[in-house]
């Protein structure tokens, strides 16, 4: 006697459509409330007072109060390596 296990087949398939269901579910979700936070009508351009939009950068600031602002020296790429072994540290020994 052979007994009709396709409702247990279908039972799987209906268990493992679910988690899928819930992960889309979320994930639309996020999606639609990232859109929402990002182009909502809360999110406006911020108004900039005159001195601010005057001085955009921090060097231009600077400059604008009298201080001299000049780039550092860029460092070369590659270093080369000190001749001679490697410096080691010396053991601690305490003196008795």
């Amino acid at each position: 006697m052979m007994e009709d296990d396709s409702n247990e087949k279908d039972r799987k398939k209906r268990v493992l459509n679910r988690p899928v269901a819930v992960a889309l579910a979320v994930a639309i979700l996020g999606v639609l409330a990232m859109l929402i936070v990002d182009h909502g009508a809360w999110n406006r351009p911020q108004v900039q007072t005159a001195e601010v939009a005057t001085y955009k950068t921090t060097g231009e600031a600077a400059r604008a109060v009298g201080a001299r602002v000049s780039p550092t020296e860029p460092k070369p790429a590659i270093e080369p390596e000190p001749p001679g072994p490697k410096p080691i540290h010396p053991a601690n020994t305490a003196p008795p």
